[in-house]
C-alpha cells in the first residue's frame, strides 16, 4: 500500500489545495537534526505531506527550518513537489522595531530568512502568525498579497486571529484578489475558544482551519496519567505547559476520557483527534511529536468511526467539570461547504 493510500486528504476551504488530515509541526523537537530526520521520514512514510514551521521555531529560533532544509536537500530532494511546506512570521525574532508583529518590513524580511534556512525558492503556505493591533491590517494583508504575487509563497494564511480580525482580513484580501486560504488556531477538548465565532468566520470566508495543539501539548494522552515523565515538556521545557496546569480535577477528567477511549478501542490521543474531526470545518490536525510511534498512533485516528451523538454527549458530561459551558458539539455543514449559487447572466 502506498503512502497516499494510508492517509486521507481534505480540501482546504474553497481552495484547490488538499492537506493531509494529520500534518506534522516543527515547533518542538526539530532543532535536533537527527530527531528531525527520524520524525519527518516516519511522517512521510505514513502519507503526511504537510510540514509546518515558523521563523522562531527552535531552539534557537530558526533551527527547525535549518534542520528541515538539510533534509530537503538530501532524503526528500526528489519529492519537493509532493510536499506542502509552510512557515510563519509574527512573533519576536530579532532585536529592533522590525523583528516582531505585522509590519510589511518584518514579514518580507522574515520570509527571506526562512527561505534561506529551508533552502527553497518558495514555501507553499505563508502565514501571519498573530494579529497585530498596532499595524493597519491593510499593510499586513498587503504584504501577504505581495509575497504571493512575487511567487515566494503559493497560499496566504493567518494564525491566532480573533473572529473580527479574521473577517476583516479576509475581506481585504478578497479586494486584493489574493484570497486567504487557511487559518491556524489552537483547539482541543481542553481549549475550545474558537467554537465561539472564529470557526464560523473562518468557514464563511472560504478558509480552511488547521488546528495546532490538538492534544493540549500531551495532556490528552497517557503521558501524565501516572505522574510527570522525566522527558516530558513539563520537565524539559515548562515554557507553555507547567506542572501546575495538571490539576487534580483536570487529571480526573483526563483519566475518565482515557477509560472512554479504551472502551471505544482507541488510545486517548486517538479519541482526542477523532473528537476534533467531528467538525467538518476542520481541514487538518497539526501534531507535534518526539517519537515516531506517536505519529503512527495519531494517524490511526483517521481510521476510526465518527463519534455518535450519544458518545458526544457522554464526552461533554466528562468535560463538564472543567468546561462548564460547552458549546454544541454537533456541527452542521458550514456555508463554505454548501453549493455556491451561480449568478444569473
Amino acid at each position: 500500500m502506498s503512502r497516499y493510500e494510508l492517509m486521507k486528504y481534505h480540501r482546504c476551504g474553497q481552495s484547490g489545495l488538499k492537506l493531509p488530515v494529520v500534518s506534522l509541526g516543527g515547533w518542538h523537537n526539530f532543532s535536533n537534526p537527527d530527531q528531525a530526520r527520524t520524525l519527518t521520514l516516519k511522517a512521510w512514510d505514513l502519507g503526511i505531506t504537510h510540514f509546518d514551521f515558523a521563523n522562531n521555531y527552535g531552539p534557537p529560533p530558526g533551527a527547525a527550518e535549518t534542520s528541515f532544509g538539510k533534509l530537503l536537500q538530501h532524503e526528500l530532494a526528489a519529492h519537493r513537489d509532493e510536499l506542502i511546506i509552510s512557515s510563519k512570521a509574527g512573533y519576536y525574532m530579532w532585536e529592533g522595531p522590525y523583528g516582531d508583529w505585522g509590519s510589511k518590513k518584518y514579514l518580507t524580511a522574515s520570509l527571506h530568512q526562512s527561505l534561506k534556512r529551508l533552502q527553497l525558492d518558495y514555501v507553499d503556505i505563508f502565514y501571519h502568525h498573530r494579529y497585530d493591533p498596532d499595524t493597519p491590517l491593510e499593510e499586513t494583508m498587503g504584504a501577504l498579497a505581495q509575497i504571493i504575487r512575487e511567487g515566494k509563497a503559493l497560499y496566504a494564511g493567518i494564525s491566532n486571529y480573533p473572529a473580527k480580525a479574521a473577517k476583516k482580513a479576509a475581506k481585504i484580501m478578497a479586494k486584493l484578489h489574493v484570497p486567504l486560504v487557511i487559518h491556524q488556531c489552537a483547539y482541543n477538548m481542553l481549549h475550545r475558544h474558537i467554537e465561539d465565532k472564529v470557526l464560523e468566520e473562518t468557514a464563511d470566508h472560504g478558509m480552511g482551519m488547521i488546528v495546532f495543539s490538538p492534544l493540549a501539548q500531551g495532556q490528552l494522552s497517557d503521558r501524565y496519567l501516572h505522574g510527570i515523565p522525566a522527558d516530558s515538556r513539563v520537565k524539559t521545557s515548562g515554557q507553555f505547559l507547567k506542572a501546575e496546569n495538571l490539576t487534580k480535577q483536570k487529571l480526573e477528567v483526563i483519566t475518565k476520557l482515557n477509560d472512554f477511549a479504551k472502551a471505544r478501542g482507541q488510545t486517548l490521543s486517538q479519541l482526542a483527534l477523532t473528537w476534533i474531526l467531528r467538525d467538518r470545518r476542520i481541514t487538518s490536525l497539526l501534531i507535534g511529536a518526539s517519537k515516531p510511534e506517536q505519529i503512527a498512533d495519531c494517524c490511526k485516528a483517521t481510521e476510526a468511526e465518527l463519534l455518535s451523538a450519544d458518545e458526544l454527549k457522554k464526552i461533554e458530561a466528562i468535560l463538564a467539570p472543567i468546561s462548564p459551558s460547552p458549546l454544541t458539539p454537533a456541527i452542521k455543514a458550514p456555508r463554505s461547504l454548501r453549493p455556491i449559487p451561480r449568478k444569473k447572466t
